[in-house]
């Protein structure tokens, strides 16, 4: 029979079973992970926790626009130093990734995301890397070109990059085409109804985007290999006009689909279940904080716990240090993420 051979992972009842649903079973890794192997970063507010344990391990993380060094660590988390490879920001949606892969290549620029607030300026590609601004228009340009030298650069060292998808719901510049991490008007920039537009990215879309996007990867490294993940932090707010349950569901849903089918296309690229160790039915919502939304300091060691558990060539990492000093009632403020996204409580109704 061709079920008798399967092992207990594969039975509901037996991973119901164990305490731990058996998720020591629930990563098998296509290639393995071994010290000093050179790890690259990108994604959503999530995958933040990806590099702050790679730092912590045995692998070296990449980090082609370090902070300057003297800069304490609270400055340079609050100005998108070391929460990726480069200072990009959160990367949410598979096309805003693609964009900026293609922008690197050719030190492409656009005008649209030349953003002003109060005579200041912001890049609306990573509005929230420079909080107070920058003096000038021309130094934004020379500001955004040494970034996208930054982010080709990552994969001149890069042996593995990790990619962690969080969102399809995007906003775009209508006479470009150019997607935005967040809407402008949010943090800085003026949103113009004629001209910005809400895009919910579907399975077509989402899968041509991160295609081309691994194909952009590959021509700048080819020998590097490419893990997935789902963020299983719910959408903020959504401007889909459902329900934001309904909402956040299509969202990951469509990203989930997509991860698994470009990874059981491509040996050289794998899918990390951090979605299902967060969200799975077992665990309800004990990984969550008590708002629904960020995830517990536990919930984030237990996904990194059966990663690294994962590869036998790595040691345990313990809950890294943030080095950062954040008196608070809450005791999981100190590994709060930086998240554009998270702003848009701020606009709910009263």
């Amino acid at each position: 029979m061709p079920y008798s051979s399967l092992p207990p992972s594969a039975f509901w009842k037996l991973c119901r079973n164990d305490r731990d649903f058996l998720l020591s079973d629930i990563y098998q890794p296509k290639f393995s992970l071994t010290p000093g192997m050179r790890i690259a970063t990108a994604g959503s507010c999530f995958a933040q926790n990806i590099g702050r344990y790679v730092r912590a391990s045995e692998l070296e993380l990449v980090d082609t626009e370090p902070a300057p060094a003297l800069m304490p660590a609270e400055t340079a988390q609050r100005f998108g130093y070391g929460l990726f490879s480069a200072r990009y920001g959160n990367i949410y949606t598979a096309r805003q990734l693609r964009q900026l892969l293609e922008d690197a290549v050719g030190d492409r620029l656009h005008d649209c995301t030349l953003w002003q607030r109060d005579g200041r300026f912001y890049d609306g590609l990573r509005p929230n890397t420079e909080p107070e601004g920058l003096g000038s228009e021309d130094e934004l340009r020379a500001h955004r070109l040494d970034h996208l030298r930054r982010v080709r650069a990552i994969f001149d060292t890069a042996d593995v990059f990790v990619f962690t998808l969080g969102l399809t719901e995007t906003w775009t510049d209508t006479d470009t085409g150019v997607v935005f991490p967040t809407a402008p008007g949010v943090i800085a920039g003026q949103f113009d109804p004629d001209r910005h537009a809400f895009l919910n990215l579907g399975m077509g879309e989402t899968l041509e985007d991160l295609s081309a996007a691994i194909t952009l990867i590959r021509e700048l490294a080819p020998e590097i290999r490419i893990l997935l993940t789902v963020s299983p932090v719910p959408l903020t707010a959504t401007a889909s006009g459902h329900h934001v349950l309904r909402a956040t569901t299509y969202s990951k849903s469509v990203l989930r689909a997509v991860a698994e089918e470009v990874a059981a296309l491509d040996p050289g690229i794998d899918y990390f279940p951090s979605y299902e160790i967060i969200t799975g039915t077992p665990f309800g919502a004990r990984n969550y904080k008590d708002n629904l939304r960020n995830v517990t300091t536990e919930g984030v060691q237990r996904v990194m716990s059966v990663f690294f558990g994962a590869h036998d060539g790595l040691a345990p990492v313990d809950r890294p240090d943030t080095g950062l000093a954040r008196p608070s009632s809450d005791p999981d403020e100190e590994d709060a993420v930086v998240c554009e996204e998270a702003m848009l409580e701020a606009l709910a109704p009263k």
